[in-house]
């Protein structure tokens, strides 16, 4: 393990800082380096948890006929696994973190694979005006998926909003620069004629698509915040004391998004599960709805694939969180204090 900043003191809501050329995380982090890799590969030999569903999932399909009416709330999403979303705020309709590729991995012929596939092609998509990216990760930033929509005729006014550093991996991909906008921590931008602001604030991860090139990048978390509502897109983050501040500077949300996949304690730091996800909502003001993502669709830790759905239902009824936990692939209407709890993963 290394810290990647000895020298950061306790920090809140300010724009990133860097040392050199690597951007720091808030809080004095600690993550997994070739010494993690060999703790964690005895681990894996071991384990016993079906990590893969042994039974095929789905299939999941999206109807996208329901596109053609807004939704009655002015909030719907649909999930489309791990942390792909299609949101529709108040009019404005948001991809997020999209990964349509067969593997969240460097090559197409190895690396996790998708449990099940896409439930809507990139092609069936519905009007996109934004397209939101939160860090360089495979399982965030897809190379075959950025491609393919960037050479889209649909997705030609589209904007990209990301986090500092990762527009110039977007533009290798294919999308023009005059497209995108990067947003520094506690930056806003605002899209769609006005209708949306979007709002990148601190998330304690770290960045990179090789060992060698981590931290050169900036990892973010993002506040939607539409005419009647507001979102919280939690991307990847381990627990910091932030989560207060930044619910009460942007709060409170209607649907809070938080990573309940992946964790382990050998790099709690950077994924803080089920336990750590539930203590960040309440952090964040503990209001409206909470929904699980970052889980179902990859094998990338040493946990059961179901364990993070499970222990969250348990925190749940333990502290009386409203859990909104949709089914892959179907566009679902978000309704204030209203509870969602699909059991597909049974």
């Amino acid at each position: 393990m290394v810290d990647e900043a000895s020298n950061q003191d306790m920090t809140m809501l300010r724009k990133a800082r860097r040392s050199g050329q690597k951007f720091l995380n808030p809080v004095l982090t600690s993550v997994g380096e070739w010494s993690t890799i060999l703790k964690v590969l005895p681990l894996y030999l071991k384990s016993k948890e079906e990590k893969v569903p042994r039974k095929p999932l789905g299939p999941f399909r999206t109807d996208v006929e329901v596109y053609r009416q807004p939704p009655a709330s002015g909030l719907r999403v649909t999930w489309m696994g791990h942390s792909s979303l299609l949101v529709e705020i108040d009019g404005t309709n948001v991809l997020i973190d999209p990964v349509w590729d067969e593997r969240a991995s460097p090559v197409q012929w190895a690396g996790p694979k998708r449990f099940f596939p896409a439930p809507l092609s990139l092609d069936h998509l519905p009007r996109i005006d934004v397209v939101l990216v939160s860090h360089d990760h495979y399982d965030h930033l897809g190379e075959a998926t950025i491609r393919k929509l960037s050479r889209m005729d649909s997705m030609r006014q589209t904007r990209w909003v990301t986090s500092l550093g990762v527009g110039a991996i977007l533009q290798r991909f294919g999308v023009a620069r005059a497209q995108i906008s990067e947003l520094d921590w506690t930056e806003s931008v605002t899209v769609a004629e006005g209708a949306l602001e979007i709002t990148a604030v601190p998330a304690r991860h770290f960045s990179g698509r090789k060992m060698g090139n981590r931290f050169e990048t900036l990892w973010s978390a993002f506040v939607l915040k539409g005419a009647a509502h507001k979102v919280y897109f939690g991307a990847d983050s381990g627990w910091w004391e932030g989560f207060a501040e930044i619910g009460a500077a942007y709060g409170p949300f209607d649907l809070t998004m938080l990573e309940i996949g992946a964790f382990h304690e050998l790099w709690a730091d950077i994924h803080m599960g089920p336990d750590g996800a539930a203590r960040a909502f309440a952090a964040l003001g503990g209001t409206g709805l909470m929904m699980p993502i970052h889980w179902g669709l990859f094998d990338l830790a040493l946990h059961g694939w179901r364990q993070p759905t499970e222990r969250l239902l348990e925190i749940a009824a333990e502290q009386e969180i409203l859990l909104w936990m949709p089914e892959p692939g179907r566009p679902t209407e978000v309704v204030r204090e209203t509870e969602l709890r699909s059991d597909w993963w049974r």
